[in-house]
């Protein structure tokens, strides 16, 4: 794919997850110990040959700075092509546009100049806010034998809940040519439109200028739905693991399943490894008091406690005669003696006081902000 431009949409914001967005956007939130959702899908493109990817931010985006910084651990700190950060009124012609994008077009109408530079022939475009690790060569083998305008990554299977209201759904017929494109229909649910796709940069450039001239901003509603009869769109099967975050409860399941080791088997297991912001740290210390059992524990912390079915971030402290169970502890937190902490999804920085109690549900855990005392 080294003919293809990389771009990622970094500013997505979920209404269900604004605990955690607080302060940062949602591709930059941590996951599995020791990442941000962000190391996946940049690893994923990188790992397909991509050198060139453009970042497009809107708000929040600098603890996203922080952590890419100049792309060096995913080899684009390079002299030619790398990593581009995007930030938004990056041209005087879009300051108009207002501090939030409406849609995707809008997005990109503000780096167009961007990719007019880029000497790229095809663009895969991507959000953010996914756990996987493929590769997208097949999917662009795929979209240049079918002589597609647009090919678009659908996930099948069933997909009824209601985290899912946001996404596209997409019918197809044998060909694998898309012939219905419907957003949270009342049936029809089994092949879901992940927000992955491959375009040719020229097709690209005059469907942005087109919505531009009618003041259209949607992606999925001005471009697909209202050009599906003109465009020849396909929609390419993913069958590798695959997951959006789109809620709490999502973000905690997606987070717990690496626990199973036919998950990070998929995750971490193949050929492509998943690229993060190194943080050198010494190993973690166990003290006699500690009892660890199905967790996944990252470097730098002290274990004086039962940690049990955890995912469980650098730096945390757990003190002795303390119970953690179920839970997502988050970078440099401490819970200190005493306590009990069942389906607690704990942010960076967070002090719990001795013999606190904190219990949730699977499906609802309780979330603690950052840098927040209990």
């Amino acid at each position: 794919m080294k003919n293809t431009l990389g771009i990622v949409f970094t500013y997505k914001y979920e209404e269900d997850l604004k605990t955690l967005t607080q302060l940062r956007s949602i591709s930059s939130i941590p996951f599995g110990g020791r990442y941000r959702i962000v190391d996946f899908m940049l690893s994923s493109m990188v790992n397909s040959g991509v050198t060139k990817i453009g970042m497009i931010t809107q708000n929040n985006y600098s603890s996203l700075m922080d952590h890419l910084g100049s792309g060096k651990e995913w080899d684009l700190s390079r002299k030619r092509d790398g990593l581009y950060i995007q930030p938004p009124f990056s041209s005087a012609n879009s300051i108009s546009l207002g501090a939030n994008y409406r849609g995707r077009m809008e997005a990109l109408a503000n780096t167009m100049s961007f990719i007019r530079r880029s000497t790229e022939e095809y663009v895969l475009m991507t959000d953010a806010d996914v756990i996987c690790n493929m590769t997208f060569d097949d999917m662009l083998d795929y979209h240049i034998a079918k002589e597609a305008d647009i090919t678009l990554l659908y996930k099948e299977g069933s997909f009824s809940n209601e985290s899912y209201n946001q996404f596209c759904f997409l019918a197809t017929d044998e060909d694998g040519k898309v012939t219905d494109v419907t957003i949270n229909p009342a049936k029809n649910r089994n092949k879901l439109c992940v927000g992955t796709l491959i375009i040719r940069k020229s097709l690209l450039e005059s469907l942005v200028q087109e919505c531009q001239s009618h003041n259209l901003y949607s992606f999925r509603r001005d471009v697909l739905q209202a050009n599906l009869k003109d465009l020849k769109v396909y929609g390419y099967k993913c069958d590798e693991y695959f997951e959006p975050i789109t809620s709490i409860s999502s973000y905690y399941d997606t987070n717990m399943s690496l626990l199973d080791e036919k998950v990070r088997e998929q995750l971490f297991g193949g050929d492509y490894s998943i690229y993060t912001k190194i943080r050198d740290e010494v190993p973690t210390v166990y003290r006699n008091t500690s009892e660890v059992s199905n967790s996944l524990i990252a470097d730098g912390c002290v274990i004086e406690g039962k940690v049990e079915n955890c995912i469980i971030f650098r730096g945390v402290h757990i003190h002795k005669n303390t119970v953690v169970s179920n839970s997502i502890i988050m970078q440099d937190t401490e819970i200190q003696s005493g306590c009990q902490i069942n389906y607690v999804i704990s942010d960076k920085d967070v002090v719990i006081r001795q013999n606190r109690k904190l219990f949730g549900y699977q499906k609802y855990p309780t979330v603690l902000p950052k840098s927040s005392v209990v």
